[in-house]
């Protein structure tokens, strides 16, 4: 599928490269000072699939009053991007490269002889933050989903870790779950070493978003025992499907989703007006012509439709609810205020499965079941946007971000949109910047390629983070360039595009024909990124269906787009 991209390099594409507008560069401002007494712990806190608006504190309905609490004192993102799948995102999150040259072009698993970027695992050229924070005397601990290969060498207590629980790769929800029609088991990983989900350490009947934080807090609770600040790194698998919950958390959403998606997107859409944090556009981003009026559904499918809602809805509720635990449980031992915690996940919302969705064996939500809420419920996650992950428009990779630590983020700022576009490469020289912990130019016996992101760190102080190179994306043939205001976008099988985000963030106008030359320089701009950042070739140029799947006959009709 993949094959070794090899360019000609030529004056052209050089000079197009040239042409290409930054954002505006200057020194870097000096290193912002926090009021801390000491370095800070951290929680970065990665959910799973979660779409663009499903927080209260990002328009959504669901109630999340914990994680808005932390958006309400800490600092709210509203141009924050992933990699629209989850192992480039986590890839790029932990090391602060770009997903091939850390080693993960695709999915865990995914191995290519000839690759310069898809291994399938965390590449020796790339070096953790796990790895570098033990170095400055930190604890580093991590729970939940893994997916950046299982192999010996690649698992999270040999890239850095000190202590881990971790789930190969996602969907792993209760200890008597089911997978699949053979009923395959799973297991984990303690430490490197495999348990089941049985395992007597890990207690009975537990939920697996409960079990990643409360064995987070665990670790947390040994690092203050050997007097060292921590690195958590809490990755949960909700809300991936298939989507499960406990019974009584479904049922307190069972029923309110009757609306339909259209209008409760409406009202998210509002929501996030009254908050200012989207800014000015012209309106909510298209929908595909797949989807499905609700209007037109008989009562056994709204009903249906729902009660998949519910699940899904049920999901980020019990997230929030373990945010709660967490935070008292820092509250409770004093290292609150000098935490630093980041919420965000690791691309837009999962229309995989279609417009219909799937459910599986009742009850919906049970450890037997296979409930994916699909294409026509992810329309209403990723609002105000258009597209899903596995895709480059804003729907499959803008992220919310929640940045809160009351003793390093100024007093004036709290609450604050912080509107400065950022992407999850960011994160690791944030991280070293804020514990002053050097990068290095080589690790063990490998040489480690220089950070690709920049540090947000000035943006806790007020002040602003300058980018002196544009955003990149490549998934599976879909395309992307944020430069500034500018964004160029090429999804596989059709022309690029052009959008000004300052106007049209939810890219509803295409201005490729109004500005061909600013195109043109943006797309040579991403073919020279993408030589020099190992990005293969993307040779299956069957198109995908708008939640992602190849195209077949019967699909073929639905890659348009239709406003909604």
């Amino acid at each position: 599928m993949i094959a070794r991209r090899r360019f000609m390099k030529s004056f052209a594409l050089a000079l197009a490269g040239s042409m290409l507008a930054s954002v505006a560069s200057a020194a870097s401002p000096p290193r912002p000072r926090t009021t801390a007494e000491s370095p800070p712990n951290i929680v970065m806190i990665l959910v799973d699939d979660m779409g663009f608006s499903d927080l209260g504190s990002y328009g959504g309905e669901i109630p999340t009053p914990n994680i808005d609490a932390l958006a309400k004192t800490g600092l709210r993102f509203t141009q924050f991007y992933n990699n629209a799948r989850c192992s480039p995102t986590r890839a790029a999150l932990l090391t602060g490269l770009n997903p091939h040259q850390a080693g993960m072009g695709y999915l865990s698993g995914k191995i290519e002889p000839q690759s310069r970027g898809t291994f399938g695992r965390l590449h020796e050229r790339s070096v953790t933050i796990a790895q570098l924070l033990r170095r400055s005397g930190y604890m580093t601990a991590m729970t939940g989903k893994w997916h950046l290969g299982n192999r010996p060498g690649t698992t999270p207590a040999t890239r850095g870790f000190d202590r881990s629980l971790s789930a190969v790769a996602g969907g792993i929800y209760f200890s008597d779950q089911t997978f699949g029609r053979r009923r395959a088991r799973r297991h984990l990983l303690r430490d490197g070493k495999r348990i089941g989900l049985n395992d007597p350490s890990l207690g009975d009947d537990w939920y697996g978003t409960d079990l990643w934080t409360d064995w987070g807090m665990r670790y947390i609770d040994e690092a203050r025992e050997k007097k060292k600040p921590f690195f958590l790194y809490l990755a949960h698998t909700a809300p991936h499907f298939p989507l499960m919950a406990p019974q009584p958390d479904i049922e307190r959403f069972t029923g309110k989703y009757r609306a339909g998606w259209a209008e409760l997107r409406k009202e998210r859409f509002e929501r996030q007006q009254q908050m200012g944090l989207i800014g000015p556009n012209t309106g909510l981003g298209k929908v595909s012509e797949a989807a499905d009026d609700w209007d037109s559904l008989s009562e056994e499918e709204k009903e249906r439709f729902d009660r998949i809602m519910a699940v899904y809805a049920a999901t980020i509720s019990r997230i929030d609810r373990s945010v709660g635990r967490l935070t008292a449980h820092l509250k409770g031992t004093g290292q609150f205020d000098n935490t630093l915690i980041l919420f965000l996940s690791d691309n837009g919302g999962n229309a995989e499965s279609g417009p219909q969705g799937r459910t599986g064996a009742e009850p919906w939500g049970g450890p037997n079941s296979n409930v994916w809420a699909g294409m026509n419920w992810a329309v209403l996650q990723n609002t105000p946007f258009h597209s899903f992950k596995h895709f480059t428009h804003e729907g499959g990779i803008a992220t919310p971000l929640i940045a809160h630590w009351p003793a390093g983020i100024a007093a004036d700022l709290q609450g604050r949109l912080e509107r400065t576009p950022a992407h999850v490469i960011d994160i690791m020289p944030t991280l070293l910047d804020l514990t002053d912990t050097p990068y290095p130019e080589n690790f063990g016996r490998s040489a480690i390629l220089p950070l690709e992101g920049m540090s947000l760190a000035p943006l806790l102080r007020g002040r602003t983070a300058l980018r002196d190179k544009p955003l990149f994306w490549a998934h599976e043939g879909n395309r992307a360039v944020r430069d500034g205001r500018w964004k160029a976008v090429k999804r596989l099988g059709y022309p690029w595009q052009l959008f000004d985000m300052d106007t049209d963030r939810t890219e509803r106008t295409d201005l490729a024909r109004a500005h061909p030359s600013r195109l043109r320089a943006m797309a040579a701009a991403w073919d020279q990124w993408a030589e020099r950042t190992y990005v293969d070739e993307w040779t299956d140029d069957v198109r995908r269906a708008d939640w992602g799947a190849p195209m077949t006959t019967s699909s073929r009709s639905a890659s348009g787009v239709r406003e909604h």
